[in-house]
């Protein structure tokens, strides 16, 4: 398997990268920011893609902000953007059981394991859905909870769809819930699988940790609508009405990012350094993917403006 390039550094190569592609889509964690440090030259960046006339757009599988609460981050970091550049994992997951998915009334109730973002996504779309952030569901499981969730007069009959997301505040009351609603039929569906996610320069359980015991349980996997899920590129080319062979996909992680890049056969991708994945991942013999391009980090690739400064 061909190894990639390496670009950090090399002006020439840099330019004949951006010339290659008119779409970039950027994850967000470990490539933009780490919780709320941005990296360095990042802004720059952006600012360079924009200003050679090139798209960009932010594909993020955190489901806990919903695209209006993500503009409201990358402002209050100083990054220009709008919500038509976001596209995030809620998003994704309520476009698909709006428009794909198509549960009809009374049966089209939500089960949400996840934070606000997911919630805000589904009311975007006029799904209806229970849990989430629902004070009653955050709390310890008691007597009459187990009967009740036994003999199912606790649980909502109109629940058809058990969506899971990074949920920070789970639970066993919630687990119980989305397990009967799974053995009633309800479809399983997960924001991504994501096993980590990096934050404050480390790593905390992703949403995969989420959804993972009630596939154990249940025997199930969900379909999950994050990178690497080819349902997202789907709808990703949908909304813009991208060429895939003039866009690149750029990311941290190899299973999710780099994966989701190449099963949906765009132009390239082009790993950093600054998140997950590291070199010797993508170097190993049982590498998940391999990445066409990479750079230490994003900056690296608006070194290009720095060095016409330096020649003018």
């Amino acid at each position: 398997m061909a190894q990639p390039k390496y670009l950090t550094g090399d002006i020439a190569a840099i330019n004949e990268f951006l010339d290659r592609f008119d779409v970039f889509l950027l994850d967000c964690d470990g490539v933009i920011w780490s919780g709320d440090h941005v990296f360095e030259g990042v802004v720059e960046t952006l600012e360079l893609l924009r200003s050679r006339g090139k798209k960009t757009v932010f594909v993020t599988n955190n489901s806990t902000k919903s695209r209006e609460e993500y503009l409201k981050k990358f402002t209050g970091l100083g990054i220009p953007t709008n919500t038509e550049e976001i596209f995030g994992s809620a998003y994704s997951s309520a476009i698909y059981i709006s428009r794909i998915l198509k549960q009809e009334a009374p049966r089209n109730k939500v089960f949400v394991l996840g934070e606000a973002g997911i919630e805000n996504e589904l009311r975007s779309e006029n799904i209806p859905f229970v849990g989430g952030t629902d004070p009653s569901f955050r709390r310890d499981i008691t007597p009459e909870d187990w009967t009740g969730i036994a003999d199912g007069s606790l649980l909502d009959p109109d629940v058809g769809c058990v969506l899971a997301g990074l949920d920070l505040h789970i639970n066993y009351l919630k687990l119980s819930h989305a397990l009967q609603y799974l053995r009633r039929g309800a479809v399983f569906l997960a924001t991504n699988v994501d096993s980590t996610f990096p934050m404050n320069h480390n790593f905390f359980p992703g949403a995969g940790s989420i959804s993972f015991p009630l596939a154990y349980m249940t025997g199930q996997q969900p379909l999950a609508l994050g990178k690497p899920s080819q349902a997202m590129m789907d709808a990703i080319e949908g909304k813009f009405q991208l060429d895939r062979a003039r866009t690149c996909m750029v990311g941290d992680r190899l299973n999710t990012d780099i994966k989701f890049g190449i099963e949906g056969k765009l132009g390239g991708t082009l790993a950093v350094l600054t998140g997950v994945n590291k070199q010797a991942d993508w170097e190993a013999a049982d590498a998940v993917a391999v990445p066409a391009f990479y750079v230490d980090k994003l900056s690296d690739i608006g070194a290009v403006a720095h060095d016409s400064m330096q020649r003018s």
